[in-house]
């Protein structure tokens, strides 16, 4: 996997990147994605799911706040978790989620995972000021730059 930073075309440059990362995931880690509204986090993790092959398509949990994804292949579910409107990390805590037995990204969890694992990949989705954007699908239209920063032991080699 390339960390550090990438230019990001379109849209099916986002799924393909989240699909590319899928490949390096297994149980137990944990992505935190950060960008604002628009901004592709969406797009790269239904990406994600395909390339992890799991059951349900993948849309934006903002009004659920988690959504698990079982895999069709015997792999590990993907739990998606949107923290915009939560305002404390023990509101995350309170989702029950299995962190262990997971794939889990967190849309807007920045600040919010501390504490819940001691690495994870910090994904952030930079579109440029006044890059136009289609909120309805949280899909790129210019292009974006994916900084993907590892943290901790596992990411480590």
């Amino acid at each position: 996997m390339q960390f550090g930073e990438q230019g990001i075309a379109d849209p099916a440059a986002m799924h393909e990147l989240g699909m590319r990362v899928a490949q390096e995931l297994r149980a137990g880690d944990l992505l935190v994605l950060t960008g604002p509204l628009g901004a592709g986090k969406t797009t790269f993790t239904r990406g994600l799911g395909e390339g992890l092959n799991v059951r349900g398509s993948v849309t934006s949990p903002t009004f659920v706040l988690a959504r698990t994804h079982p895999s069709l292949v015997d792999g590990p579910a993907l739990v998606h978790v949107d923290a915009y409107r939560l305002t404390d990390p023990v509101e995350l805590d309170d989702l029950d989620i299995d962190y262990a037995h997971s794939i889990v990204v967190v849309e807007w969890g920045r600040g919010m995972v501390d504490g819940v694992s001691d690495s994870w990949l910090d994904i952030e989705i930079v579109r440029p000021e006044g890059a136009a954007i289609d909120e309805s699908d949280d899909d790129l239209v210019e292009e974006r730059l994916v900084r993907i920063q590892p943290h901790g032991q596992r990411w480590e080699n």
